[in-house]
């Protein structure tokens, strides 16, 4: 039952914990501070590469890395790390660090647009803006010149031993535009994945136009939370149908956190993310753990000047794992175990709007999932011949690190 479209084989065992550096590094995101003379902030993400082998991941999925005029999104050197975090041998020390632990590492690629001091204007439109941005100026994409900036991009971070790109923005950008660019990185690295930022459309023409090898499942993000959040389960079911049916054109990438929405934790609350912790480990794609929601982070995304900063925080450098993190482990574990969960579908064997039981299966292997909001949150995964793998109910004694 193997999705029609294949992935690198690594991607097929990769699980991510992605990281948006500059605010899990502490560095000044809003006022950049003194030009070069700056501490190499990725060594604080080195040490903590241990934790993330101990969670059960094997994947760095990195926001921006790149010289930047604030938060990274607005990039001004595509070969320069940004002098907040680094220099580009402090970058070649945690590619290499990653490399030497099994940890496959992808960049975030902004070639949608770029900051308006981009050290190469001429590649920009300067008439276009970011989505109402004025900051943000639109690349040409008319231009050949831009498609073989973005190759040239692509290739030399993956020469320096990266696994693959996530592409920003990629909904804002022509597919026809993706198709010969991407060729053309997988003609030099042919096992890079490609990951794009697809919010709404057409994914699976998407995939098939542009030449990606996956896309951020957001309709799986929106009715998990939404699900648990207003009782109503049966958003959940039409969408996990809507899942099998990507699953049949692609292997979807799946999350329940980002650095561009509320905290699962506040969104949810604390007992419910388990909740939608448990289906994002027991149903088919390539699961990623925005840093911190192991932990039990709160934070509120607000459409406003800034308002990021509360879900893009500074990581404690010596984490204390708690019963969220213990939960994540158990379920990352049994993820490992079942590493078939990749391409399995999924079918509502029983449903009311407060509960659900859905079976996971791929060809003769399979397991149950059953989740209950009725009282407190319960969540129990079993084989099939009803042993417990995993089993969760809510204490409700109070909230857990910010």
């Amino acid at each position: 039952m193997s999705a029609p479209t294949s992935l690198p084989a690594w991607a097929n065992h990769v699980m991510f914990w992605h990281v948006y550096p500059l605010g899990f590094c502490g560095a000044p995101i809003w006022d950049r501070g003194p030009g070069t003379d700056q501490p190499p902030r990725l060594n604080l993400l080195i040490e903590q590469l241990d934790y993330l082998i101990g969670l059960g991941l094997n994947g760095l999925l990195l926001g921006p890395v790149f010289e930047s005029a604030t938060h990274g999104y607005d990039t001004i050197d595509y070969f320069a790390v940004d002098r907040r975090l680094g220099t580009n041998e402090d970058m070649r020390r945690l590619i290499n660090a990653c490399n030497e632990r099994g940890i496959k590492v992808i960049f975030d690629g902004v070639f949608s647009h770029a900051a308006a001091s981009f050290v190469r204007p001429e590649l920009l439109d300067s008439s276009e803006v970011f989505e109402g941005h004025g900051d943000l100026k639109r690349f040409d994409h008319a231009l050949p010149e831009v498609a073989e900036f973005v190759v040239s991009v692509m290739n030399h971070w993956l020469d320096q031993g990266i696994s693959g790109w996530r592409l920003d923005a990629a909904y804002s950008v022509s597919p026809k535009f993706w198709a010969p660019v991407l060729a053309a990185v997988k003609k030099e690295h042919p096992d890079a994945l490609i990951l794009g930022e697809v919010i709404h459309g057409d994914y699976a023409a998407i995939v098939a136009e542009s030449g990606m090898d996956t896309l951020t499942e957001y309709e799986l993000w929106k009715a998990t939370w939404s699900s648990l959040k207003e009782a109503n389960f049966f958003e959940l079911e039409w969408t996990l149908g809507r899942h099998n049916e990507f699953l049949d054109a692609f292997v979807p990438q799946t999350f329940i956190g980002n650095h561009d929405v509320t905290r699962i934790a506040t969104q949810v609350g604390r007992d419910k993310a388990l909740l939608a912790a448990t289906i994002l480990f027991t149903v088919g794609g390539i699961p990623s753990v925005y840093y911190g929601d192991e932990l039990g982070f709160e934070g509120l995304k607000e459409e406003r000047f800034r308002g990021d900063d509360a879900i893009r925080p500074a990581f404690p450098s010596t984490p204390e794992p708690n019963e969220v993190t213990n939960a994540y482990k158990a379920l990352i574990a049994l993820r490992r175990a079942q590493a078939w969960l990749i391409e399995s579908r999924t079918e509502v064997t029983d449903i009311a709007n407060e509960s659900i039981t859905y079976r996971s299966f791929s060809g003769d292997r399979e397991l149950f999932v059953s989740l209950d909001i009725s009282g407190p949150a319960q969540a129990t995964i079993t084989d099939p011949f009803g042993a417990v793998l995993w089993a969760y109910r809510a204490t409700g004694n109070g909230k857990l690190a910010r």
